[in-house]
């Protein structure tokens, strides 16, 4: 057991009005919108790695933090889990998040790291019947270890391919086990460092051979919950296979995977590629795809991935908005794949972080409920294309449209976007 956590009170929801610094403003896990409590609505889940085992270390400095289950031992694993069950009640978090190595130690061998796993999944399994908490999903951390350096399922030797493989039906049978929402796949190195050393035709077809192999386990065990994969344009690679939500559409087309997975969009990653997060949820909900999120935000003077908790309302506010017009999480929700900056050392910082997070979602998510109910920007959507309501040109071939154009002496005057407009009405609601 562990008392990192001690003295740190449950986290109530006390409204805009209250100064006390450990307590919600905006996020009452029991207020409902619609047929929904915001709790149901938002189903927030805590990241095992950044917030129990991240050391602190950046590009360029290391370990920072000194957490007591820090170590390489099933009795520090199980001290791990401890300090998170607590949090998790804390804050009321009703799921968690994690990847294999977050919450076992590595084995010499596969069948010791396997062995870990299953011991620390029965002990999750009783930490989560007595606390409620779920399993939002899980995944298999296949770009740490050295041996994922040249990538898992692209890398050019196949024992590596045979070891993801390996390691990945372990990760399922372990979320299943625990009543995993979803299971996820990250490619963290599933791209390339120089296309000298490279074939990329080659190596996309390892990528789909391997996701249909996923989706072919996940049928032959029963496993209910949605294949998710989380686009990512560099970094650690020059280049991802997985760079966004249009990339990844088209990779699954490719190998007939569209009606089998969906997509898990983290905001860091969307800013990454060049896009906003509301453009990538946007794309997914247009492909049928979105299934989950990880909300976090980069520092935008960065250029590289810093996981920082979200506090910009507005910005969570258009974020919720896509989520919203596209039905909302079915077995999706908000994970808060955020971190610490590394100087934040103390407990209560860890839990205050999440803290705020939690509420600058509840905020951006309300506004997001009330421009939908409100109507007017989806009435505006609308009314721009009104057009093609009571026309037939998309129906009619080139040679059709141009005699047309001729014979009606078509010439049209441009409309208004009214961009400012729209702009100044999310105004009214953030």
């Amino acid at each position: 057991m562990t008392d990192f956590f001690k003295d740190i009170p449950p986290i109530r929801f006390e409204g805009t009005e209250s100064d006390t610094e450990f307590a919600f403003r905006h996020y009452d896990p029991s207020e409902t919108l619609g047929c929904k409590t915001m709790a149901e609505h938002l189903r927030f889940s805590v990241a095992y790695w950044h917030s129990f085992a991240w050391e602190g270390g950046d590009p360029f400095g290391g370990q920072t933090f000194e957490r007591p289950w820090f170590g390489d031992t099933m009795d520090a694993a199980k001290m791990k889990a401890d300090a998170a069950f607590e949090m998790f009640r804390i804050l009321g978090q009703p799921f968690f998040c994690f990847h294999d190595v977050d919450v076992r130690p590595e084995g010499e061998t596969f069948a010791e790291s396997l062995s870990n796993l299953e011991e620390i999944t029965d002990y999750l399994g009783q930490k989560m019947d007595e606390t409620g908490t779920r399993l939002l999903w899980g995944t298999a951390n296949m770009f740490t270890h050295r041996r994922w350096m040249s990538g898992a399922a692209t890398n050019p030797d196949p024992d590596v391919y045979a070891y993801a493989a390996a390691t990945v039906k372990s990760c399922m049978d372990a979320t299943k086990k625990l009543g995993g929402a979803n299971y996820v796949l990250w490619g963290g190195r599933e791209g390339y460092e120089t296309l000298l050393n490279t074939d990329l035709k080659r190596e996309r077809e390892q990528a789909g051979r391997f996701l249909n192999a996923v989706v072919d386990y996940k049928k032959k065990i029963g496993f209910e919950g949605a294949i998710l994969l989380e686009p990512k344009p560099q970094e650690p690679s020059k280049h991802q296979y997985d760079y966004d939500v249009a990339t990844v559409y088209g990779f699954l087309k490719e190998f007939g995977l569209e009606n089998e997975v969906q997509m898990n969009i983290e905001q860091g990653h969307a800013i990454l590629a060049g896009h906003s997060f509301e453009h990538e949820l946007a794309m997914a909900a247009a492909f049928g795809i979105l299934g989950s999120i990880d909300m976090n935000r980069n520092d935008y003077q960065s250029g590289w991935d810093t996981d920082q908790f979200p506090n910009n309302v507005p910005e969570v506010a258009l974020a919720y908005y896509e989520v919203l017009r596209a039905g909302g999480f079915v077995s999706g929700g908000t994970n808060f794949d955020a971190k610490l900056r590394r100087q934040s050392l103390d407990a209560e910082d860890l839990i205050l972080a999440h803290v705020g997070g939690m509420d600058t979602c509840a905020r951006g998510f309300k506004a997001a409920w009330a421009m939908l109910e409100d109507g007017s920007l989806e009435e505006a959507r609308v009314a721009r294309y009104a057009g093609y309501d009571s026309s037939d040109v998309l129906g009619q071939d080139l040679g059709t449209l141009y005699e047309r154009v001729l014979e009606e002496n078509i010439n049209p005057s441009p409309r208004s976007g009214r961009q400012e407009r729209l702009e100044n009405l999310v105004n009214r609601f953030v």
